[in-house]
């Protein structure tokens, strides 16, 4: 019995002991584990991205401490890809790198040129999940297109991806091979519309880019234009209707009728492609997005000085415009002004059309017969600004003294003692 209640004491006694937790955090075996892990993790491995410092810049090669046992080198080629984009770069600065192998000698060698093309190569991806338009410099071009670097990362514009203005740009007068060699230098917005890592393939479209961009400017102009107000512009396109300008980023129209306060037969006789305007805003339609537009109200109608400029009975010199079957219009020369000369007014015989005495594009002077500003009309005539013609002072055709009535009536009223040889005169 003694020695069964000594074991259930010690039993006892040892379901009652408290054993001391063990302090995991600061235990050797969890350190040694995490300097492993925390050395397994530095250990850099051949496509690696790492931030490293420059600790020294040798003739020809960098070394940049990632954290390993050893600096890495950055090679002189590799430094002559970047260009001038790190020379400002010293000691102390930090660069991204792109671990590549270690070579025999067991250096670790590092490159910055692959890892910025990394770095751009996920911007590339990200510029085409998102389809966001970027803006880049033309560096270089070939005979189907141009390139735009994204970074390190060459962009390849097709000449079918160029906008309508680019495509203006080339060059038809040299070797095919130069037609883009004008637009180096320029800048143009563009899209990624396909991207192959593995092939290095990496397209990039302005067209797509532009449309969207004046999308988005043409929403931004219909909403701040005011009818009424004024703008300026460049003339992009001619039609036989009107002419487009380009209002920073939407076009408008200037119907025919808008062009000038003159008679217009087509917009090329009023402005050019290419040329700068200011227009008044006449009207925006914001559901069919669009912009009408006057060139003619930004200039003084010509009628409000008339009356200062012309009178009844005036000659004026004036262009044929416009044939109809009641008469002719005539434009008044360097004005907008218009009259019409009435069939009856064209000559003084009777004729059935203007045509038979005038044509489209004659000058003429013109007599003004009326003027009516109210009506915004103007009566001219051509006939009676003709010469009238001139009349002979003397008539010296001979009638025979018998034939001639006055001279008869003369003779019966002198005396017949004075009538004689000598009064009759002799013509030889």
């Amino acid at each position: 019995m003694k020695s069964q209640q000594a074991v259930l004491d010690h039993t006892h006694f040892m379901l009652d002991f408290d054993e001391p937790e063990i302090d995991m955090e600061n235990h050797p075996m969890a350190l040694l584990l995490e300097e492993f892990k925390d050395s397994y993790m530095k250990t850099p491995v051949m496509g690696d991205i790492r931030q490293g410092v420059i600790v020294d810049k040798r003739s020809g090669e960098w070394l940049v401490d990632i954290g390993f046992k050893s600096e890495g080198i950055v090679s002189s080629r590799d430094l002559d890809r970047l260009g001038n984009e790190f020379d400002a770069l010293t000691i102390g600065d930090e660069v991204p790198v792109y671990v590549m192998r270690e070579d025999k000698d067991g250096n670790l060698m590092l490159s910055i040129s692959k890892a910025k093309a990394e770095e751009d190569w996920i911007q590339a991806e990200k510029l085409l999940e998102n389809q966001e338009t970027h803006e880049g410099v033309i560096s270089g071009y070939n005979r189907g297109g141009v390139i735009i670097k994204i970074g390190q990362v060459r962009g390849f514009v097709p000449a079918s991806q160029l906008s309508s203005e680019s495509q203006s740009q080339q060059r038809t007068d040299i070797d095919p091979e130069e037609r883009w060699s004008k637009l180096v230098g320029t800048e143009l917005r563009y899209k990624v519309i396909d991207l192959d890592r593995r092939r290095n393939r990496l397209i990039l479209s302005e067209r797509l880019a532009m449309r969207e961009w004046r999308q988005a400017q043409k929403e931004k102009l219909l909403q701040s234009l005011k009818e009424g107000s004024t703008a300026e512009g460049v003339v992009s396109s001619l039609a036989d209707f009107g002419a487009f300008v380009n209002l920073g980023g939407a076009d408008g129209l200037i119907h025919l009728s808008e062009l000038s306060w003159g008679r217009v037969n087509h917009p090329s006789e009023v402005i050019q492609i290419g040329q700068t305007v200011t227009v008044q805003i006449l009207s925006v339609d914001m559901d069919r997005k669009r912009i009408g537009l006057s060139l003619r109200r930004m200039q003084p109608e010509p009628w409000e000085t008339v009356a200062d400029k012309y009178q009844v009975g005036q000659i004026v010199r004036g262009t044929i415009t416009k044939l109809v079957n009641f008469g002719a219009f005539a434009r008044l020369e360097d004005d907008a002004v218009e009259g019409l000369i009435h069939i009856s007014e064209l000559a003084d015989r009777r004729i059935t059309h203007p045509r038979e005495i005038v044509a489209e594009g004659d000058e003429f002077d013109l007599r003004i017969i009326r003027i009516d500003i109210d009506r915004r009309r103007m009566g001219l005539s051509l006939k009676q600004a003709l010469p009238e013609p001139e009349e002979n002072e003397f008539d010296w055709e001979i009638v025979p003294l018998g034939e001639n009535p006055d001279a008869q009536n003369e003779d019966d009223n002198q005396p017949a003692a004075e009538m004689d040889e000598t009064a009759v005169p002799e013509f030889a």
